[in-house]
């Protein structure tokens, strides 16, 4: 009978835990599911738009390059999934194929070659044929991209954290003190009897004292998800990037149109005079290319979303789910000897099971954490043997709140996350050769001379192999841009 006793001593302690964190759990996966459904509903809307807007201003010129425009969206795509996508040089390749392709319609009375196009992007920076629109939206996107999927990813991580960690172990101890407490009375024929409020507590803070060690680090943990939750509020905020993104491509276009002689003029300058194209190529006119003019943003329309409201509203249902979810873990003894449910209750002080009668518990109730049940009256507890599971957790969520507060500041670092979920997931960046350092996140639209000397490379150049001059080039490019910056 005893060991039926501690067999189901065992199942109701289990069970109590689970009950008792489902709604933290619950939380962390609803508010993983809508975020990421709305983030990736946001940018299949964008995607949408841009096409059939840019169809309607730019019609067949468009849509003979438009996979410019399908890989944009599939890396922006790929690098919140979990892709291993440097956003910096993919915004830098993403204008230079826009160049590529806009010169050669621009000079369609020109064979334009391969070797040629390769020449044109050298000068991406000199030139800036888009005006200052690829900076400022690449500062934008960077933070703004970081943000979400640093923050999705730490909902990711919350939600495995809460529920590995609900998922208890009682060691011999445990179970021996919670048959004495729960079943004892049964044996002296007080099967009514409840326990003492402080007799449970110390029975569960015994049991879950390396729980209650994983609070520190899930507190910094909740604190970092709250900045990030801020940022994406205000100037990080994805919707507020994405949503216009059309109209800013646009007219990065048209500033490209409006100085196209300018441009041509220089790249002639530089890459020689290309070859005539003769009469078998359309001679057509700049105004001929594109002749519409883009619709002006208004910042008051809203796509309608899977998660049924704007960015604003869910990162403030999630910021209020998230402060609920402090100190969680070293709230769970009290949150388990709830009054009726398990114990007596303070009210009945007099009337409740001590663990050797019915009667008053006298011991001091400890405190929470695995050192300070060196003491505890009720668990055997081996104070200097930690939960090796805990632990990891412990260290899950010191990565987590690292890459949270670089997110905050605007910069991207590796991130490994041990979890295998797939697309959407946010379950880390996969960066597993080259990562973007601290310095690689534009954090403010500051020019940043640094992150603008790589330059793009064109469709044939080798990425990691431009010509002897270039470096030259570049450098006397980058010079000049912080001589005007000063």
């Amino acid at each position: 009978m005893e060991d039926t006793f501690g067999q189901q001593s065992k199942q109701d302690f289990e069970n109590l835990t689970d009950e008792t964190s489902h709604e933290l759990r619950s939380t962390f996966v609803s508010r993983h599911k809508r975020f990421d459904a709305f983030f990736l509903e946001l940018l299949e809307n964008t995607e949408r738009s841009l096409n059939e807007m840019f169809v309607r201003t730019y019609g067949k010129p468009y849509m003979q390059n438009s996979e410019v425009f399908e890989n944009l969206f599939a890396e922006l795509k790929r690098y919140y999934t979990g892709g291993n996508v440097n956003l910096e040089e993919m915004l830098n390749d993403f204008w230079s194929r826009l160049l590529e392709r806009m010169f050669t319609l621009l000079n369609s009375q020109y064979v334009i070659t391969e070797d040629y196009l390769e020449c044109i992007s050298k000068y991406t920076d000199q030139l800036k044929p888009f005006g200052d629109v690829p900076r400022k939206l690449k500062a934008q996107v960077t933070r703004a991209f970081i943000a979400a999927r640093t923050f999705v990813q730490g909902l990711s991580v919350g939600r495995e954290v809460a529920q590995r960690v609900s998922k208890v172990s009682s060691t011999p101890a445990c179970m021996r003190a919670l048959t004495k407490m729960l079943y004892c009375p049964f044996c002296q024929g007080m099967p009514a009897v409840k326990p003492c409020k402080n007799y449970c507590l110390n029975v569960m803070k015994g049991c879950l004292a390396n729980q209650a060690d994983l609070d520190p680090e899930w507190n910094q943990y909740i604190d970092a998800m709250l900045l990030v939750a801020q940022r994406l509020e205000g100037p990080f905020n994805i919707e507020s990037v994405m949503e216009p993104i059309d109209v800013k491509i646009s007219e990065a276009i048209m500033n490209m149109q409006e100085n196209s002689a300018q441009v041509s003029y220089r790249v002639f300058q530089g890459c020689g005079q290309p070859k005539p194209a003769g009469m078998t190529r359309s001679t057509r006119g700049v105004s001929d290319v594109f002749n519409a003019r883009f619709r002006p943003y208004s910042p008051e329309e809203r796509p309608t979303t899977a998660a049924g409201t704007n960015l604003d509203r869910l990162v403030v249902d999630i910021k209020e789910k998230l402060k609920l979810s402090k100190k969680f873990w070293s709230d769970l003894p009290e949150a388990m000897c709830v009054e009726d449910r398990v114990t007596a209750g303070n009210a009945s002080d007099e009337e409740c099971w001590n663990g050797h009668a019915k009667g008053r518990y006298f011991p001091e109730v400890q405190k929470d954490g695995l050192t300070n049940q060196v003491n505890n009256p009720e668990v055997g507890v081996d104070i200097t043997r930690p939960d090796t599971f805990i632990r990891q957790q412990i260290m899950a969520l010191r990565v987590m709140t690292n890459k949270l507060r670089n997110a905050y500041n605007g910069n991207d670092i590796y991130f490994q996350d041990s979890s295998d979920e797939g697309s959407g997931s946010g379950s880390g960046s996969g960066c597993t050769e080259v990562c973007p350092t601290d310095t690689d996140g534009a954090a403010t639209e500051a020019p940043v001379v640094e992150a603008d000397r790589s330059g793009p490379v064109g469709d044939s150049a080798p990425p990691h192999a431009p010509s002897v001059a270039l470096p030259t080039m570049l450098a006397l490019s980058a010079l000049a841009l912080h001589r005007q910056w000063r």
